[in-house]
């Protein structure tokens, strides 16, 4: 229930020139054509049959026989992607009983995921977010049957699109192919056709590369290490984690190689990459006359050129179009031709650049003449004023040609955080609102915008998976609804399906986090701090702030979307935008209802989580009261504060282990398991220990501005990283009381990064299995600080 910036919900709109019926006539004809074009793409039906059996085998073996899978046209489904779930006809009592037919895979394991859950009460989530709950099927031969007519269930709008560029390095950097199978199993059971495609694509470079006399130990310097890929490829750093070995080249490949396989058994529409114009330094010796700059800093330690400041390709450059046609036809010959949707995401400067995107659009072209462009806009202002950017005057632009050149080949992924999109100019929009969450904004989608011809889609764009499974559920099934859903009585039978029964004390916490965590309405961003696992870094003598902490805040407008305007305090904030005593209380009901959840994983995960949320923000009361005792020169409170707040980490920590869904030791283990030398060992857990604490080379005294970017409340890292940390930092607090001195920040910071650095450095290995009785410890825990 840790609310965070990981999920964004995304309708896709194709958007005209101008409002007139002719433009929307040519609108829905190209819509059409393209989706006509990708169909063609997909596997045979037998194969598609093939897959939806398999899912089924690996879901629920015991069923493999009381079901049927056909693959119909589209005709039958009134010209629309939809799944029809019927009864058999049967003759004799060994055939199937439930029949369920679709225009491709993905619809047939979308009805059965549908049929599972509403005729069933079965539930599907994530492993690491206590997996699925089946013990409510009946046997077979006994399985419900559904109306006499059957059901049929159409998708409002083609697409359900998946991922975010950066969820290749935030989730899935240390997956093998076992774990991918489990994923794409989870899209096809939620519906998504729409998935990004961005492994490997670090070996088709070095392909392409070798063409243009870059050699690999060239690249060293150009990609990140494992962990950091996604950020290697959008140009905000190069060569940290680095270099990549020929063996993890080599395996990523072939791992691209089976997930695209099985997406297009799925009659998936994979999602590649394409070339963005970062480029490594060697090409501006190579060709010396290209227009080759470097982007801006991007929170390195003084600039350090040797992370930051990736060199760039200019668009109007001939090279450009050269190298961007290159990667194309790189991939169609090592994949086949699975797809014409290809991924760019731009620095904001450069999406505004007319020549940018008519470049981009003619190296695709040149490459699969009918290649589409899905463009992903960087979210954050942040990075708009890295890279000096304005707000989207893309979508404002009078340029006749812009808008003709871009026409029916974009679909524009916009994120929440950018200001309002004023104008409209080509193939799509992929809107997308932020996931510092209400569960009111998912049940709006799509009906939160009329469906007009030119809308194509829904779906999810989230940095990080494998978290509050509850919102990913419901806004998978938007993809099949045109309806508001009534969230209070869907959360009933969620309910009901994620436990395997209706607990009415479970159904009453509900209600509260509906209504509190899941309700943010103050438009506030990036809410979710929490000191425990993003401690400040700041002198706490002074009366402010060395540099006020902003904060981004969504302000609602008529338009009902959201703009920026910032806010700044003398301390740090801790954002709350719910009542903590209501959240205690939903802890308090799923509490007494644990004796009726024995055994459930899916409960255990949820008490977990749901305690860990209540304790992190007692925690941040505690750090602020230890703070202001601090500054009251109350040197008993400060240390009775400060002693608390350390026993809340231990605490946090041991609740955690209970679950075998919060340890760090998995992280570690599952890079360290890719590597197939000592080099790899070494490297590998070094780039998994560092992407979760902190980033880029430190100053004895200077830490990084990124550390804390992907913190993580995983037992092992609270106690073994952020204690010592809390600890460091209030033992020096201390003893500048008793000392009657300032507050040496040199001296804790040079005590804290050299700690930080040794701890990356490490090959302490930590636990990967579970301990302890999760709802003992949640117990108990409720008793030592609520009851």
């Amino acid at each position: 229930m840790r609310i965070c910036k990981f999920l964004f919900l995304i309708s896709i709109l194709l958007l005209p020139i101008s409002p007139s019926s002719s433009t929307e006539s040519a609108e829905s004809e190209a819509i059409q054509g393209l989706l006509t074009r990708l169909e063609a793409k997909r596997s045979p039906p037998s194969v598609q049959e093939s897959a939806a059996k398999a899912i089924l085998h690996r879901l629920l073996p015991t069923h493999v026989f009381s079901f049927q899978f056909k693959i119909v046209s589209k005709d039958i489904c009134g010209w629309r992607s939809c799944f029809r779930i019927s009864n058999y006809k049967k003759s004799s009592k060994n055939e199937p009983e439930i029949v369920i037919e679709g225009d491709t895979a993905v619809e047939i394991a979308s009805g059965l995921h549908w049929y599972l859950k509403y005729w069933c009460d079965a539930h599907v989530s994530w492993d690491k977010t206590g997996g699925i709950q089946i013990a409510s099927i009946p046997k077979p031969g006994f399985l419900p049957l559904v109306s006499d007519d059957g059901v049929m269930i159409q998708r409002p709008v083609p697409w359900n699109y998946y991922q975010n560029v950066v969820t290749s390095s935030y989730s899935y950097v240390w997956w093998d192919w076992e774990r991918w199978e489990k994923e794409i199993d989870w899209m096809a059971l939620q519906g998504i056709n729409l998935p990004l495609a961005f492994t490997g694509q670090e070996t088709i470079w070095q392909r392409v590369f070798s063409d243009f006399n870059i050699t690999i130990q060239d690249l060293n310097d150009f990609f990140g290490g494992p962990a950091f890929l996604a950020w290697a490829r959008m140009g905000n750093l190069h060569g940290w984690g680095g270099p990549l070995s020929k063996n993890w080249l080599d395996q990523q490949l072939v791992l691209q190689k089976q997930i695209l396989s099985r997406m297009v058994e799925f009659g998936m529409t994979p999602v590649l990459p394409s070339f963005s114009g970062n480029v490594p330094g060697t090409l501006k010796d190579i060709f010396p006359s290209a227009n080759i700059t470097r982007l801006g800093e991007w929170n390195t330690i003084n600039g350090d050129t040797r992370w930051c400041c990736t060199f760039l390709l200019d668009p109007s450059d001939p090279l450009f179009i050269e190298i961007g046609e290159a990667f194309i036809k790189r991939q169609m010959k090592e994949y086949g031709d699975v797809t014409d949707i290809y991924n760019c995401m731009f620095s904001l400067s450069f999406v505004l650049c007319c020549i940018c995107m008519k470049s981009n659009l003619i190296a695709m072209s040149k490459a699969d003449r009918d290649a589409v462009w899905l463009m992903q806009i960087p979210y954050k202002n942040t990075e708009a004023k890295t890279y000096g950017g304005k707000s989207n005057e893309l979508f404002c632009t009078s340029d006749r040609k812009l808008r003709l050149a871009v026409l029916f080949r974009l679909i524009v992924l916009e994120t929440a955080a950018n200001e309002s999109v004023c104008c409209t100019t080509s193939v799509g929009i992929l809107k997308c609102m932020g996931f510092w969450m209400q569960l009111l904004q998912v049940q709006l989608m799509p009906v939160s915008v009329p469906i007009q011809p030119w809308q194509v889609g829904v779906g999810t764009c989230m940095e990080g998976i494998e978290q509050n499974p509850v919102v990913y559920e419901l806004m998978s099934e938007m993809a099949f609804r045109s309806n508001k859903v009534q969230v209070q009585e869907w959360l009933k039978r969620y309910s009901q399906r994620r436990y395997g029964k209706a607990v009415h004390k479970i159904e009453a916490a509900w209600e509260i986090l509906h209504g509190t965590i899941y309700n943010c309405t103050d438009g506030i961003a990036d809410h979710n701090t929490d000191f425990i696992v993003k401690f400040p870094d700041w002198d706490p003598s002074m009366q402010t702030l060395i540099a006020p902490k902003r904060r981004r805040r969504f302000a609602p407008n008529r338009g009902r979307r959201f703009i920026f305007s910032e806010t700044s305090s003398p301390l740090p904030q801790a954002h709350l935008w719910y009542s903590t005593q209501d959240v205690v209380n939903a802890l308090k009901l799923f509490l007494d209802a644990g004796g009726d959840m024995a055994g459930s994983l899916t409960y255990r995960y949820d008490l977990v989580d749901l305690t860990r949320q209540v304790l992190s923000k007692l925690a941040n009361q505690v750090y602020l009261d230890a703070i202001i005792a601090f500054r009251d020169t109350d040197a008993k409170t400060l240390s009775s504060k400060s002693r608390k707040f350390q026993q809340l980490i231990k605490d946090i920590d041991e609740l955690l282990a209970a679950d075998d869904n919060f340890l760090l030791g998995t992280w570690l283990e599952s890079a360290k398991k890719l590597a197939l030398n000592p080099s790899e060992l070494k490297q590998y857990e070094w780039n998994a220990r560092t992407q979760v604490t902190m980033w880029f080379d430190n100053s004895k005294s200077n830490q990084s501005k990124l550390h804390d970017y992907a913190n993580k409340f995983w037992s092992g890292l609270l106690e073994g990283y952020y204690l010592p940390r809390a600890s460091t930092f209030f033992s020096h607090l201390v003893k500048s009381l008793k000392e009657n001195e300032s507050f040496k920040m040199d001296d804790w910071r040079k005590e804290w990064i050299s700690f930080s650095n040794k701890w990356q450095e490490s090959n302490q290995l930590y636990p990967v299995k579970a301990q302890g009785d999760a709802l003992a410890i949640s117990k108990a825990l409720y008793e030592k600080y609520f009851d």
